[in-house]
């Protein structure tokens, strides 16, 4: 049980807080059949109109996801000082109540991992897996058939926008999307959160109103796949600004649009700004795989998807350069403002 005090709470910048109780279930999420022959136009809409979605007929295995999702909370449940082994996060890692470095709070705790085998691990995190070798089998398994599903939602997506010609070259020959993803160097990771139930009387500590698990925020890479336990929570920021509950599902995936989409397609798609609303009663696990590119990978929108005499609303930059930029910001800051164009520049 992730336990917040009210010092706690003080030490850090407020978050805000929500009433859950005025959030609408929103039923009309985009389902999307990946087998289905429209896919790739189904998905272009559904990250236009919304840049969120769910996909069927993945391809996942279930028992994948099940053996992860019981291998996670086995570690969750360990003794705080157990799990305080393999923290602070640095930003791999395990944490508790903070979010990020800038003051960002929540009820949760977390395991953020890289899926980078470049990326230098530290010794703690090794030694915690040697310990653990089934929830490193399960975490592995897991990470690459769900990078797996990135790429083919990818890849529709390039076919929908009419990228065609990786298409038609083979499925082993990506587009200027997908590859970023395919590419041995792609700067992913991998993080499973769990919300603890969030007990009534931490209203109280709030002024009366709901702690947030999570606070709204984009995500900064190309797309992020999630899954959850059936336990509500999650909530998008729909175009008009309304807030609505996602009703959740446990056998699919939903495909979040991340920042760098955005710049790749100027604009066209936009990034979905979503948080998390703990439950009073029960658990809610998630698993996110955030693809992302090559750290010195330039972005800047794909250029056979610009209309003749359009600009880039956006100025180049480079992954490892947003990320750093991303890192110094609050969860709710609007990331991309320092890398748009200046009207008439």
């Amino acid at each position: 049980m992730v336990v917040l005090s009210q010092a706690v709470l003080d030490h850090f910048t407020p978050i805000k807080t929500y009433k859950s109780a005025t959030t609408t279930v929103f039923t009309g999420i985009p389902t999307i059949n990946l087998s289905h022959p429209d896919a790739g136009t189904l998905l272009v809409r559904a990250c236009e109109e919304f840049g969120f979605f769910k996909v069927v007929s993945h391809g996942v295995p279930l028992e994948l996801v099940n053996r992860l999702e019981a291998e996670s909370m086995r570690f969750f449940d360990q003794p705080q000082a157990e799990k305080d082994r393999i923290g602070p996060p640095s930003p791999f890692g395990y944490g508790s109540k903070r979010i990020g470095f800038n003051g960002d709070v929540g009820w949760i705790e977390y395991l953020l991992l890289s899926t980078n085998s470049d990326t230098t691990v530290p010794p703690r995190l090794l030694s915690f897996f040697q310990e653990q070798p089934s929830l490193r089998a399960s975490v592995d398994n897991y990470v690459t058939e769900v990078r797996k599903l990135a790429i083919e939602v990818l890849k529709l997506i390039e076919q929908g926008l009419g990228l065609t010609a990786a298409a038609e070259e083979g499925p082993d020959v990506d587009g200027p999307m997908s590859g970023l993803l395919r590419d041995v160097k792609s700067d992913s990771c991998f993080r499973v959160n769990h919300y603890p139930p969030c007990p009534d009387h931490w209203e109280m500590a709030v002024s009366g109103r709901n702690l947030v698990g999570f606070g709204e925020h984009t995500d900064p890479q190309i797309i992020s796949v999630l899954r959850s336990n059936n336990t509500s929570g999650l909530e998008i920021c729909l175009r008009d600004g309304s807030w609505v509950m996602v009703p959740p599902d446990h056998s699919s995936f939903f495909i979040n649009v991340g920042d760098t989409l955005q710049v790749l397609t100027n604009g066209r798609f936009t990034s979905v700004k979503h948080r998390v609303l703990p439950d009073h009663s029960k658990s809610r696990v998630s698993m996110i795989f955030f693809g992302g590119p090559p750290l010195d990978e330039k972005i800047a929108p794909v250029p056979s998807l610009m209309e003749e005499g359009e600009e880039s609303l956006y100025n180049e930059f480079t992954w490892s350069q947003y990320k750093k930029s991303a890192y110094k910001s609050r969860l709710a800051d609007y990331r991309l403002g320092p890398f748009e164009k200046a009207p008439g520049q």
